[in-house]
Parts: structure tokens; sequence; C-alpha cells
């Protein structure tokens, strides 16, 4: 039994042949600068310089007998391919970015969700408490002393007192036997 070759719950060793496989992240975070980069008014510019460069210099060689890449005769078939090449990768590209893009939407969209799920458990459950201590307070309220009944109250009081003092020492008082 070779010591790596055929153990495969052991990881491979340096010199293996077997390839790691591409970041499936890395591609996408590459993806998505290419479909921004593509999206601005300087990658614009870039191409449109790049095709009036192309032109330009495939006008020129032709006239001045100068090596060329491409014919202005055939309709700039190279240039032609290269934007179609260009264009056969861009869409797909664009396509993976956006795919991406809505991945990161729906899990926002679910994290939204959530938070407004625990925004109204906690809104409710505020409302709850305020009702319970609005309850609370109008039952204190209910039991309060207003200012009449303490004075009622004071007013018994002092003449109890008062009929208190009248008696004389050693009697007792009225409804009390001694």
């Amino acid at each position: 039994m070779a010591k790596n070759s055929t153990r495969l719950d052991a990881p491979l060793g340096r010199g293996t042949t077997r390839q790691k496989p591409v970041s499936s992240d890395r591609f996408g975070r590459f993806t998505e600068w290419i479909a921004r980069a593509m999206g601005t008014p300087t990658f614009l510019t870039i191409l449109t310089l790049f095709c009036f460069l192309w032109i330009g210099y495939t006008v020129l060689a032709e006239q001045n007998g100068w090596w060329r890449f491409d014919s202005a005769a055939l309709g700039f078939t190279a240039l032609t391919l290269i934007l179609s090449l260009q264009a056969s990768y861009a869409a797909p590209l664009i396509l993976l970015a956006q795919n991406r893009q809505d991945d990161r939407d729906r899990v926002q969209i679910e994290q939204d969700r959530q938070r407004a799920e625990r925004n109204l458990a906690d809104t409710e459950y505020l409302a709850r408490e305020i009702v319970a201590l609005r309850m609370s307070l109008e039952e204190r309220n209910a039991q309060a002393v207003t200012r009449d009944v303490l004075r009622q109250e004071l007013k018994a009081l002092l003449a109890e007192l008062d009929d208190r003092d009248e008696r004389p020492t050693g009697a007792a008082p009225t409804g009390q036997t001694p």
C-alpha cells in the first residue's frame, strides 16, 4: 500500500496531481467585479477608444503597407470576432453576478422579515406592559384618598378626640364597656 496513493481519508501530499477546485466565492466576486466594471462610463470609453484605435490602425496599415492583423476590406472581421467574444462572455458573467445579488437580496429580505417579526413582538409586549401599568394606576387611583375623603376622616377623628376630652377621666368611651 503506497503512502498517499490509496488512502482516501488522508490529505494529499505535495507533488500530487490533483488540483484544488477554484473557490466559487472567489469566482463569484470576480464576476461581480466584471459586471460592475462593464457598466461604467470608463469601460465604455475604453472600449470605444479601443475600437477607434483598431479601426484607425487597420486603415493606416492598409494604406502604408504596414503589418496588419485585420482587413478593412473584409469589414474588420477580427474586431468583430473580438467584440463578439467579449459579448459572449459578458452576458453569462453579468447573469452570474445578478444571481449572486438575488441570493444576497433573498437573505436580506429574510433577515428584514425576522427583524420585523421581532419588532412586532416587542411592540406588542410593550403595549401589554403599558396597559398593565395603566390598569394598576387606575386601581391605585380608585383606592387613593381624595381630599374630601381625607377631610371627612380627619373631622371624624377630631370629633372622637373631642368626645374623649369631654368625658370624665376613667369613664369608658362611647360604645365600649370597661
